[in-house]
């Protein structure tokens, strides 16, 4: 019985990281239910967040988040369908309650927009101050991008295989 469950698990994080790997959205750490008789620290799945390098930029430069009110807009046309966003947070107040950054990326073709971001508290977003996400669709982009105290070097480029 416990080998079946075992091989049950195994299956159902396979499922897990295949689905992450294919969709164009942010990964989430995920836990798997804990049948009975099971530790529920064995049986808790954590799917890693995507790590890759970078080539030709597409965007890279900084910005600084005074407070609520900042925003920039950056538009670019990406011309290779394997390629990423990836920046990195410097909070700049010790209260991470009032650390917080949002990037809205939105194809301008499709209408489609994708939402990432670093919250200090990691309550709305991830608390990682470095997050890299792939991306897969051809077109023109524009990110907006919101913050309060905080530094934020964003890149878009191609993905090097």
């Amino acid at each position: 019985m416990q080998h079946s469950v075992l091989v049950a698990l195994v299956l159902i994080i396979a499922a897990v990281v295949i689905a992450g790997c294919t969709q164009n959205q942010a990964p989430v750490a995920t836990a798997t239910p804990v049948p009975a008789g099971i530790p529920a620290a064995a049986a808790t799945a954590v799917v890693p967040h995507p790590s890759f390098s970078l080539g030709d930029h597409y965007l890279q430069k900084s910005y600084s988040f005074q407070s609520e009110s900042d925003h920039y807009t950056e538009q670019f046309h990406v011309d290779n369908s394997s390629w990423g966003i990836d920046f990195v947070v410097l909070p700049l107040n010790v209260d991470p309650q009032s650390c917080w950054f949002r990037m809205n990326v939105t194809n301008v073709d499709t209408g489609h927009t994708d939402t990432y971001g670093y919250d200090g508290n990691g309550n709305s977003y991830r608390n990682d101050t470095h997050q890299q996400y792939p991306m897969y669709t051809i077109g023109s982009y524009r990110i907006d991008m919101t913050g309060n105290l905080v530094k934020v070097d964003v890149t878009a480029a191609k993905r090097n295989p």
